[in-house]
């Protein structure tokens, strides 16, 4: 049976395009459309199809409060594909995969790469539509996790608004000692965003160590994802760049189309990827970098994901005498990463993600609070 698609766009020449591309493939079928949220939330109810292909900027209710509202009742593989034209639409891109989408990918721009942009759209909506998705958890909440703000006309902005985590119990049931951690390194990919909220969200304002993050993501689109996760934790996040050093208590992310390599003294430095590479940032390019400059003061996590990227550089951290965690199978998105990172015996504790940001404060020493200094008597 080919995997069906549900295409939502409000251009009827967009939605053409669209259908064309994908039913270029005889293993994809495109079964409806809709030109706007609303439309494709009764859609997807009805037709109950593999995944959706959704843009962002619609008419009567915009593409983010679809997802969110569709991931609430039809919990569905979504690819978000828009024009990201600006850093606010990246930030939109960033709610977007907060919501629940599963992926995003830009519009094509250059009309003499639409066969390129056919394929890379195919590609990942098979992709997108092996991807196990759960219920939201703003839908159990009963309420939105973002709000809309509106910059100009036609342009609107996801904020983030309250703890998007409330819904999930969180602290890790294991003892964990506490050890000297320097350098906390993350790696994500499909359904990562979702999951980095939630491990980075527990973590304190005072955390003694710096925390890397490589995540998965399509060039452009990182900036929006570290302004996006700024805004919902109490660290600062930032995107890495080459000749900088790592900061205590600042989330550092790998930048895009480029591998983060981290050395001693937690100075960085980015590489362009081999042709060969599959996934840009590289988990395992970081990994492996770890490994060797921190040894036994870093933690390794290893989050929902395709694939078998940072396996083996969890493996080689694990062997250097770091800790390494990994997402378990039952709140992966994918649960393709952590399940090769076990099987390499790689991971020194399987955790549900609730528990894994609980286990980092476990594992992690605050910095100390600097007490005033005592005035002298004349």
């Amino acid at each position: 049976m080919p995997l069906t698609v549900v295409i939502v766009d409000d251009s009827a020449v967009q939605r053409r395009f669209a259908r064309a591309a994908i039913e270029a493939d005889s293993g994809l079928t495109v079964v409806g459309e809709a030109r706007n949220g609303r439309d494709a939330i009764a859609l997807v109810d009805r037709l109950r199809p593999h995944a959706v292909l959704m843009d962002l900027h619609l008419p009567v209710m915009d593409g983010i409060e679809a997802i969110e509202r569709i991931m609430a009742t039809r919990p569905t593989p979504i690819l978000v594909y828009s024009a990201f034209v600006d850093g606010d639409d990246r930030e939109n891109a960033a709610a977007a995969l907060a919501a629940g989408a599963v992926d995003v990918m830009e519009k094509p721009q250059d009309a003499s790469r639409l066969d390129e942009f056919a394929a890379a759209l195919r590609r990942r909506i098979r992709v997108a539509g092996r991807v196990k998705v759960i219920t939201h958890p703003r839908g159990r909440l009963g309420g939105p996790a973002t709000t809309m703000v509106t910059r100009r006309p036609g342009q609107p902005v996801r904020r983030p608004t309250g703890d998007p985590v409330a819904a999930v119990p969180a602290g890790p049931t294991h003892a964990l000692a506490r050890r000297h951690v320097r350098l906390i390194a993350i790696g994500a990919s499909t359904g990562g965003p979702q999951a980095l909220s939630q491990v980075l969200a527990e973590l304190p304002a005072d955390l003694e160590a710096a925390v890397v993050v490589v995540q998965h993501m399509a060039d452009g689109f990182i900036e929006g994802l570290a302004s996006w996760l700024d805004g919902l934790c109490s660290l600062p996040v930032t995107v890495g760049a080459n000749g900088r050093r790592l900061q205590p208590g600042t989330v550092t992310v790998a930048p895009s189309g480029l591998n983060l390599i981290v050395h001693d003294q937690l100075r960085v430095t980015t590489h362009e990827p081999a042709k060969t590479q599959y996934h840009v940032p590289g988990i395992d390019a970081t990994f492996a970098s770890v490994a060797e400059s921190m040894g036994a003061d870093s933690v390794g996590v290893l989050l929902t994901g395709m694939g078998r990227d940072g396996a083996l550089g969890l493996k080689l951290m694990r062997d250097a005498g770091a800790y390494t965690i990994a997402q378990d199978e039952e709140t992966c998105a994918v649960y393709g990463m952590p399940a090769a990172a076990m099987a390499l015996g790689a991971v020194e504790l399987q955790l549900p993600l609730p528990e894994v940001g609980g286990a980092l404060c476990q594992l992690s020493t605050r910095r100390a609070a600097v007490e005033p200094a005592a005035e002298v008597a004349p």
